[in-house]
Parts: C-alpha cells; structure tokens; sequence
C-alpha cells in the first residue's frame, strides 16, 4: 500500500519524514506493523515509524495525529494509514495451556516435567478466538446494534433497505470507474485483486430469508445489513500545503477541524458519530446544510442522514471493514466526491469499540 501511494504520487521516498499506521489485531510479531511495513516498502531505515490503535477509528487517529505533528512543525511530510488482516488471525492457546507451556519451560528436571504433564488435560487445547466483543461489558457489536435498532425503532426492512443501497451505489459507483485508488494486491498462492470484492447487490426478498445473526429469534440484524469483516490496508499522504506546493504538488483536500468522543460502551456503544457530527461542525463553524458529502463508517444499517449526500459511492456494509484500516478510505472518497461532485466540505464520521467515535471537516483544494 504504500508503496503504491508513492507511485500514484511520485514523492520520493526520502521525503517522507514519519509514518504512522492504524491497527486492531496485532500479530506480535509485527507489533508495530508501521515500522515493518515501512522497512518492508523500501523506506529509509532512518524514517521513524510508530503504530496506534484505537478500534475502528485506529487510521482516523494516524491521520489525526499527522496533522499534529505537521500543524506544530515537527515534521512536514507525513504518511497516514492502517491494515487489518482479518483473514489470518492470531489464535491464542487457552489460559491453563500457556500457563503449562510457560512452566515447563521453567521446570528444571524430569520430574517436575512429568508432574506438570500429569495434571493436563485435553480441555487444555481448546484455542481462544478472537471476538468482536467490548471487554467492559462481554457483549458483541451486533448485539449492541440489535438493541439499538429496537430502542429507536428501526426495522427489519429498513435495515436491508439501507443495506441495499449500500451495494447497489457500490456496484454503480465500481461499475463508472469510481473507486479509483484501488492498488492491485496479488494474494500468495491466489489470484490479483484488483477491485473490491465484496460488493453483491442482492434483493429484499433474499435479504428477508435470513435468520438474525445475534438476538435469536426476534433479532433484527442480519448478516445481510452488517458490515462484512475483510483484509484491507489504507495509506495517505499528508503535508502542510506550503510544503506541497513548494514541491510541485497540488493537494487534493485539506484536513480541517476534528473531534474524538466516547460515551456509555453499553448503551451507547454505536453511537459515536451521533455525538461527534454536531461537536465538529460546531468547532468548524459549520451547519449540516454547509456539508455536500457525508461518509459514515456503516457498521451496521442504523441511523438517518440526508441520504442524498450520504455515502453516495457505497460504505463499510457493501466495500468491507478492515478495522484499522477505513478511516483513510472515508476520507480519501469524502475528498474524492468533493471533487466530482463540486461540493466543498465533506463530513467523515465512524463509531469505535469502546463507545467512542470520531468526526472531521474535509474541505476540497480550489481547483
């Protein structure tokens, strides 16, 4: 990926002063999946590079902290991100199997080695699996999302109704060439992919055949109007717009005011870009009819906006949601909308584990 924004670009490697990329899921092994990523894309090993998490807002907060870091002059090139790979994992041992690992590794002789394995047991090698599941309160997204919906009385069909819309402007804007920062990736032992394929615009009367996914059976959310979980990573590069235009460049958008919010991880777990839009359009000075292009993270079909400028070219419900990783794609398609659709401001917002959320103004360059 980020090689692939340096191409599409033409920055030149060593101009880029620090790197900073989003994660969920670490693999120990790439703890700081930014400073790897980094060395592994050919960057100077000279370039700083450090890794933040923070749920679904993980590359929201890259970007963010990009624009501290330029805004108080401590670096003046910066590239942002975030990757998940959700297809492979870490699957950890259970508890009492690492513990016995762990004091076997310390048992000194036979004997203490055998009375280790006396007390095992086959129960032992039961894996623990990662859960999309708040630490704080043992409940899942969905469930959340299910309580919800029926606290503001939102139904069954309003929610595949959004859902397919969601895929039908996803196929369309795909169809008309839309997407267009897709870099092609080419999967060991598989084939390249070269668009985004999770896109399936179905119908209602097959979205009403299945069953709810987490409150069974009177649940409303589906696996048809949540979002899907997939691979994914995301690169942006952010720099004052006097160093910008110094080298030659023309910028696409200016990352304007910001917020981060967190509320009740329980009750009001999916409701960060409820709290965030009217505090970052206060901070910008701004109106709801101000903005031109709204794009939302869609975890799950909840919520209304002017649906007219509402996520226009798909979301997270039709194009996936590698967790540290769609904070970028929001803003890259809120800026690339502007520019298409000769709107101004653009509003990016997305909910996160934890009960918080995120919103930020993104104003087009002057053509």
């Amino acid at each position: 990926m980020s090689r692939g924004l340096l191409h599409r670009t033409n920055v030149p490697k060593e101009v880029v002063d620090y790197i900073i990329f989003g994660t969920v899921i670490q693999e120990v092994k790439t703890s700081n999946v930014a400073r790897e990523a980094a060395l592994g894309a050919g960057f100077s090993d000279k370039t700083p590079a450090h890794t933040v998490t923070m749920a679904c807002i993980s590359s929201n907060q890259a970007m963010t902290t990009a624009v501290g870091l330029i805004a108080s002059g401590q670096y003046d090139v910066v590239l942002a991100g975030g990757v998940e790979l959700m297809s492979d994992v870490p699957i950890r041992h259970s508890r009492k199997m690492r513990k016995m690992m762990l004091d076997l590794s310390r048992a000194k002789t036979l004997g203490q080695r055998l009375s280790l394995l006396s007390k095992f047991r086959l129960n032992f090698l039961s894996p623990e699996l990662p859960a999309v599941a708040e630490f704080s309160t043992s409940e899942t997204m969905g469930h959340s999302a299910d309580r919800l919906a029926a606290a503001f009385a939102i139904s069954r069909l309003e929610q595949d109704e959004y859902a397919l819309r969601s895929h039908s402007l996803a196929k369309k804007a795909q169809d008309e060439g839309l997407l267009s920062d897709i870099v092609p990736f080419k999967v060991p032992g598989k084939e390249t992919v070269s668009k985004d394929n999770g896109i399936r615009p179905s119908s209602l009367e097959q979205m009403a055949k299945l069953k709810p996914a987490f409150i069974k059976p009177y649940g409303t959310v589906t696996a048809a109007n949540s979002s899907f979980l997939t691979d994914g990573a995301s690169a942006m590069l952010i720099m004052s717009e006097d160093k910008a235009l110094a080298m030659g460049y023309k910028p696409k958008a200016y990352l304007r005011d910001f917020v981060y919010v967190s509320q009740d991880p329980k009750d009001q777990l999916l409701l960060g870009p409820t709290y965030a839009t009217p505090k970052v359009l206060e901070k910008a000075g701004l109106t709801m009819s101000d903005i031109d292009v709204f794009e939302f993270h869609e975890a799950f079909s909840v919520g209304a906006l002017p649906l007219e400028k509402f996520n226009a070219w798909g979301g997270s419900l039709s194009l996936g949601h590698p967790f540290g990783a769609t904070g970028c794609r929001l803003v890259m398609t809120a800026a690339n909308r502007l520019r298409k659709e000769g709107g101004q401001f653009g509003l990016v917002a997305a909910c996160a584990a934890g009960g918080q959320g995120h919103g930020m103004i993104v104003e087009t360059y002057p053509k």
